[in-house]
């Protein structure tokens, strides 16, 4: 799958439950404080790629699975790893994403939580 998001563009996240192929910035697990973005691809009550139920818990993955370091590498995360759901990209060329697609383009005005730069990671 093709990126939904390129490195060095400003994602906004903001709060709110995600759902199945929402694009999220969520905490690595083994790094307290540091944030990756990456798609949910299962949610609490789904059964996870690796088959266990995720009682509560989602399975993130990134959309590059060859260079991802996602629930593949650390497992579910839980509900409280996840900082917020992006929504738009917002430089160096705005554009809505929508979830399970890889955005649309036009600009919105979108409630602001958190903008930074998207990484590799």
């Amino acid at each position: 799958m093709s990126p939904a998001l390129r490195d060095g563009e400003w994602g906004v996240a903001v709060a709110g439950r995600p759902r199945r192929g929402d694009v999220v910035v969520v905490e690595d697990p083994r790094r307290p404080g540091f944030e990756l973005v990456k798609r949910v691809t299962a949610a609490p009550g789904d059964v996870g790629p690796d088959g266990a139920l995720l009682d509560g818990r989602y399975w993130v993955e990134g959309d590059r699975a060859e260079a991802s370091t996602d629930s593949r590498t650390f497992g579910p995360v839980e509900p409280g790893s996840i900082k917020g759901r992006v929504v738009a990209v917002w430089w160096p060329r705005p554009r809505l994403l929508r979830a399970g697609g890889r955005g649309t383009k036009g600009t919105g005005s979108v409630p602001r939580r958190a903008a930074g730069p998207i990484g590799s990671a």
